[in-house]
């Protein structure tokens, strides 16, 4: 039986998503443009040369021309490919071929590397509904990220894609949520929780 967290939670997701749906497509690309910016000046700053991030759904704040622009630069990067068991499999960004995934997620189609390819990364980049300014994210409710930072025994900076909208005073917490680093959104770049652990 769902607790009242568990609830809190839904709703909200409910609303975010029903949110970020009333975006136009200039809105979107004019936000997504802002947003690669943001990315590449965070990726510059940490000096990170191996990162994860992930593809970006419709309705997601837009990592796709950030995921190309890096592999272009000789970035290494892993995406995200779920599995049935609740864990990540990686796979290293290519020009190859986008999939749909578990869950209808885009996901990429080259060589699966396995959960742990994520620990040798400088940054990880994860989606996110909401965050708090305690460094508390809400993902979309199914763990994937939850699990793999929490069973990392050396996790590099952890930051959440979001909107400006979505930075939120305090959000509902169950004991297996994982906090972030920081938020990456358009507008700024914030370190929310500089110590995770």
């Amino acid at each position: 039986m769902a607790n009242d967290v568990e609830h809190e939670k839904r709703a909200l997701r409910a609303e975010l998503r029903e949110r970020r749906q009333l975006l136009s497509e200039s809105q979107r690309d004019a936000l997504d443009s802002a947003l690669t910016v943001r990315l590449d000046e965070l990726v510059h700053s940490l000096g990170a040369r191996s990162i994860s991030c992930f593809l970006s759904t419709t309705t997601e704040p837009g990592t796709r021309d950030f995921v190309r622009a890096a592999v272009r630069r000789g970035i290494r990067v892993l995406l995200p490919v779920t599995r049935p068991d609740g864990l990540l499999d990686w796979a290293v960004a290519t020009d190859d071929e986008i999939a749909e995934g578990l869950f209808g997620l885009p996901e990429p189609t080259g060589e699966l590397l396995g959960p742990i390819a994520v620990n040798d990364v400088d940054l990880m980049i994860i989606p996110a509904a909401a965050v708090d300014r305690g460094g508390m994210r809400m993902g979309w409710g199914r763990g994937y990220f939850d699990k793999t930072i929490g069973s990392m025994e050396k996790c590099p900076p952890v930051y959440a894609v979001i909107y400006d909208s979505e930075v939120l005073d305090l959000l509902p917490r169950e004991v297996h949520d994982q906090p972030v680093t920081g938020v990456v959104t358009p507008t700024q770049t914030l370190l929310l929780s500089p110590t995770r652990r």
